[in-house]
C-alpha cells in the first residue's frame, strides 16, 4: 500500500445498512470444548449470563 492507497481508504468511511450486516456468533468452552451460545437450552443459557467475568492480574514477584 502507498501514500495515495491511504489517503483513499481515509477519506472514505464504509457505512452499512442493518440489513447487510451479517450476525455475529458467541461461542463458549463448556465442559473442555466449544459450543455457540445459541444452541444452549434456556437452562444453559441463564448460566452463561450469570458467569463472572475477571481479569486476571500480574503476580506480585520481588526479585531477591
Amino acid at each position: 500500500m502507498n501514500d495515495m492507497t491511504q489517503r483513499h481508504l481515509e477519506t472514505h468511511a464504509i457505512v452499512l445498512d442493518d440489513s447487510e450486516r451479517q450476525r455475529c456468533e458467541v461461542w463458549t468452552r463448556v465442559m473442555g470444548y466449544h459450543r455457540p451460545v445459541t444452541s444452549f437450552n434456556i437452562g444453559k443459557k441463564g448460566e452463561y449470563h450469570e458467569r463472572r467475568f475477571f481479569e486476571e492480574q500480574r503476580a506480585g514477584l520481588e526479585h531477591a
